[in-house]
Order: structure tokens, then sequence, then C-alpha cells
């Protein structure tokens, strides 16, 4: 399987939509889990990196990695 590429600050979309009725969020925390957070409402919402990967829809806007 591939491994989808993504970083804190990624913006995406799910497979399903957050009942607020918005559906971009933004990844905010990588980990074992991952967080992200609605953009429409800022609801956050961690789930488990093997899930969150089958979930993805499309990634909208890319954040390369970058040392501060």
């Amino acid at each position: 399987m591939e491994e989808k590429k993504y970083n804190i600050g990624t913006i995406l979309t799910m497979k399903k939509q957050h009942p607020c009725g918005g559906n971009e969020w933004e990844v905010v925390r990588l980990g074992a889990d991952i967080k992200i957070k609605c953009l429409n409402c800022g609801h956050m919402v961690m789930i488990p990196r093997v899930e969150f990967n089958k979930k993805i829809k499309k990634i909208i806007s890319y954040k390369e990695d970058s040392d501060e």
C-alpha cells in the first residue's frame, strides 16, 4: 500500500463530511494518532494513523516539512 505524505499544516478532505457541514481539515499533530481540526467549526479529532490513512479523500494543500 502506498504511504500518504502529509505534515502539520496540511489541508485535506475526508471521505465523510463533518456534522457541522465542513469538509476541509487541517493536520495539527502527527504520531501514532493524528489530530485534525475542522476548518469550519474548529472541532479537533484524534484518529489512529491506520484509520486516518483509509479515511483521506484528497490532499488540498501540502505543507512542506521545514526546519525552524
